[in-house]
């Protein structure tokens, strides 16, 4: 080539990003006012299509835009200082949306704030979508973004979990399908993810799911505390197995509920109040305070919850002479105060206060008139949870250290009716502990058995990360366990107190772990990690008889376990909108002490496998049409599970081997800005193929019930629909419908727990008219007021205990206002 003709391409070089450069550009003259006013404008002069996703954002004070410039310095232009975006959809068209609040813990420390930044805090100029405003999955520990992660994560706004009602964990239930829970009572259930269900009773053993506010444990081996949802800003699901990065109690999966912090920006009160009515029922109220103070100008801020709930009966008790026994009365608060300590320290102090009370249970009698029970005793209880917090972060230019730090006490007591019916002494030798007191075993005589569990746990958690960024992610951190849990029972009967054993449960565990994401090849990510976990476990028999103490008969039990728990995974992008990925996970839960008759048992740990594979398309919000299927295979060994024993009791022990398929799916649909339909399904193929010969006996009369695990539908789908429609200036109106189905499923193991549950739909209605500081709201749930059998346990302690029934509240119709300022 000649220098003539090398000149000249130089010169078209240079001269070309230029002329497309000057091609893309327009002249604009749109005056300032309205969105809905000035977008319009320079939609025409654009010559592109831009539509709004948000009804609420039409309001939007829009700047002037006027000269020559590109259409995406205009679209900026027009934004600033508004809380919209711009997303480019295609060449020709734009959405403008909210700026999504990011789906992760706060990282760098802001500087210090000063009065006047406080007064007029600065607009920020994010208008137009990049790459780090796509979902994050902060539950990976590496803020792994969603596109870049192997597996299947559910992450839920908070503002819609609250939509309508605040239902606690109910409104998660509402919209996963592969959750799925007991219904004991408030602050008695147990939660399951994917099929991974081993009892209908809080007993000894772990949970299989993890539970998380923020990144503090909330649980041990305690049952869900169903804390309320208020001022949450998002809840995170991962499914499977998470043994690597959260340890034991992970079996199933994790939920991650992450609260709103403390904003020095500005200060907010808003209230939220409610009245509900209940068909064949009492009525209800809610009321709920949430205010952000700013404190000084150094960026300090404290945040306050404090909430009120009362859910009407409507279960009837004729042999009392009571109606609507079962109201429910739930109070409760949370506190938090970020201090910014300077050089990028942030230190955040939390606690955490709920009381739940249930007048009585809300199961009915299956062969009695609707909603109606005949018990002798009323059966309440009572559910206390503590919680207190220290969390302290640092940040660098590309590492992340976090200490948390948390004290849990958590209380539940309860009653269960254990009355005498026609001489039936089935669950004890009823006659030789109270032999003085009956007279003539053929009258029923009212007799309780009441229950008493107090947990106390501290955990700390340490952890030094290269948050994810330019192909690569890892983590590495401790973390130390320390639970005690105490479970007391006794019989009452004729004014007489028996004690029957008791057992103490204490556990420390020491772990270390690490994981790390790298992008091997473009488009193409393996993960891969590890954790070491070593337990110290002990227990002891309360209650237990002289005779059984002197024989030294399984009374304590001390050891120490060690568990070594891999996982890796793989994810490709071959084609654009469209991740194909691979992943094996490990959970285990550590063994302990169970009550069995007057005497304990042991029983060891438990451990699951899982290997599962999955397709997503589209990207969730980013794109009008995306899906997710996901097929698992889990092998669980060592099974602890919870029968009734010989005596009539719970008891727990490892019930065998077992495996485990699960294939589920979601679908998420936009077909306009104004309109979305979501629908869920799972199905799930469980069954305990391999029994111990420690139950074998127990089970040798029914083998027919033995395949089952409990506790877990079959198969359920969920689905619903929201529409977002303007309403004149400043006023908006939402709707949002669902319907859920829950398939069959078995209530436990054995033969007095194998009795079938499930087979019903749940249906709601919830709308919301008003502005982003007011609003008026009418729910109603259980459309049809259908009757259901969400849970077949009503207490295992009378005969005839098979013939229970937990129906679905009734038609509930509720009005509520809110009002921010």
């Amino acid at each position: 080539m000649n220098r003539t003709n090398a000149s000249a391409l130089a010169f078209l070089l240079l001269v070309l990003p230029v002329q497309a450069q000057a091609a893309d550009e327009r002249t604009f003259d749109v005056p300032r006012g309205s969105l809905s006013a000035s977008l319009p404008q320079l939609s025409r002069q654009a010559g592109v299509s831009i539509s709004v996703s948000d009804a609420r954002l039409w309001q939007a004070d829009a700047k002037a835009v006027k000269g020559r410039m590109s259409i995406e310095a205009a679209i900026r232009r027009l934004l600033a200082g508004t809380d919209a975006r711009a997303v480019r959809v295609s060449p020709t068209s734009w959405r403008i949306e909210h700026r999504p609040t990011p789906y992760r813990a706060a990282r760098r420390s802001p500087p210090p704030v000063t009065a006047s930044q406080l007064r007029s805090p600065a607009p920020s100029y994010d208008l137009v979508a990049a790459e780090q405003d796509e979902i994050i999955v902060t539950a990976s520990k590496t803020d792994l973004p969603y596109s870049r992660f192997a597996g299947v994560a559910t992450q839920l706004n908070g503002d819609d979990l609250a939509f309508g009602s605040e239902r606690g964990m109910d409104s998660i239930l509402a919209r996963v399908a592969t959750i799925s829970s007991t219904h004991l009572g408030s602050g008695r259930n147990k939660l399951f993810i994917r099929g991974i269900a081993d009892s209908s009773f809080t007993g000894p053993t772990q949970a299989t799911v993890g539970q998380y506010l923020g990144d503090v444990r909330l649980t041990y081996n305690a049952p869900d505390p169903d804390l309320r949802l208020y001022d949450i800003d998002s809840v995170e699901i991962l499914e499977g197995p998470q043994g690597t990065l959260y340890g034991a109690g992970s079996l199933g999966g994790i939920i991650r509920s992450v609260p709103k912090a403390p904003d020095p920006r500005e200060m907010k009160l808003q209230v939220i109040a409610g009245a509900s009515a209940t068909q064949h029922g009492d009525p209800g109220g809610d009321i709920a305070g949430i205010v952000n103070l700013p404190v000084g100008t150094g960026g300090h801020a404290l945040r306050l919850v404090g909430y009120m709930l009362t859910d009407g009966g409507y279960i009837d008790n004729p042999i009392l002479g009571q109606n609507d026994v079962n109201r429910v009365h739930v109070r409760g608060s949370r506190a938090s105060f970020r201090f910014e300590a300077g050089d990028d320290w942030t230190v955040d102090l939390g606690g955490v206060y709920q009381a739940i009370t249930s007048d009585d249970a809300q199961y009915a009698d299956k062969n009695a008139p609707p909603l109606t029970r005949n018990s002798m005793v009323q059966q309440n209880a009572k559910a206390r949870y503590g919680l207190a917090t220290l969390v302290v972060v640092k940040d660098w230019s590309t590492l992340h250290f976090q200490s948390s730090n948390a004290l849990v006490d958590h209380r539940l007591s309860e009653r269960f009716d254990a009355s005498l019916s026609d001489g039936a002494i089935r669950t004890v030798d009823v006659a030789r502990i109270f032999a003085p007191t009956i007279v003539n075993p053929a009258i029923t005589q009212p007799r309780v058995l009441d229950q008493h569990n107090a947990t106390r746990m501290m955990v700390s958690e340490n952890r030094l990360s290269r948050p994810y960024q330019n192909g690569l992610g890892w983590v590495i951190g401790t973390s130390f366990v320390d639970n005690r849990t105490r479970q007391q029972r006794d019989f009452r009967l004729l004014g007489l107190r028996a004690v029957l054993p008791g057992v103490t449960n204490r556990i420390t565990e020491f772990t270390g772990y690490a994981e790390a994401t790298a992008e091997v090849i473009p488009d193409v990510m393996v993960s891969g990690g590890v954790r070491l976990s070593h337990a110290k476990l002990g227990g002891e028999a309360e209650g237990v008889s002289l005779a059984a103490s002197l024989a030294g008969r399984g009374t304590t039990a001390t050891r120490r376990e060690t568990d070594l728990l891999p996982s890796i995974s793989v994810l490709a992008m071959p084609v654009d909108n469209v991740r194909i990925y691979a992943r094996y996970q490990e959970g285990f839960r550590p063994g302990g002490l169970a009550v069995d008759g007057n005497f304990v048992r042991r029983f060891r740990n438990d451990q699951v496998r899982t290997w599962e594979g999955g397709v997503r398309f589209g990207e969730k919000g980013r794109t009008p049409f995306d899906a997710t299927l996901s097929l698992s295979r889990t092998r669980w060994r060592d099974i602890q599970a919870d029968f009734i024993d010989a005596n009539g009791f719970p008891t727990t022990a490892n019930i065998g081997n077992g495996r485990i398929m699960s294939l589920s799916g979601a679908i998420a649909f936009r077909p306009i800005p104004a309109l979305s339909f979501d629908l869920g399904a799972v199905y799930n193929h469980s069954r305990v193929d391999e029994l111990s010969a420690q139950i074998l006996p127990v089970f040798a009369a029914t083998p027919a019930r033995l395949g089952r695990i409990p506790n877990v539908a079959s198969h359920a789908v969920r689905g619903s629909v929201t529409y977002v429609s303007p309403v004149g200036d400043s006023a908006e109106l939402r709707l949002n419908g669902w319907a859920n189905y829950v398939g069959p499923s078995r209530l436990g193991i054995g033969p007095v727990l194998g009795e079938g549950q499930g087979d019903y739909v749940d249906t709601g209605l919830a709308m919301r008219l008003g502005t982003e500081h007011r609003g008026l709201s009418l729910t109603l749930t259980n459309l049809f007021d259908a009757r259901g059998n969400r849970f077949a346990l009503g207490t295992p302690f009378v005969e005839g205990g098979a013939g229970y029934m937990t129906p679905l509240r009734p038609r509930t119709i509720r009005i509520a206002v809110d009002v921010s300022y």
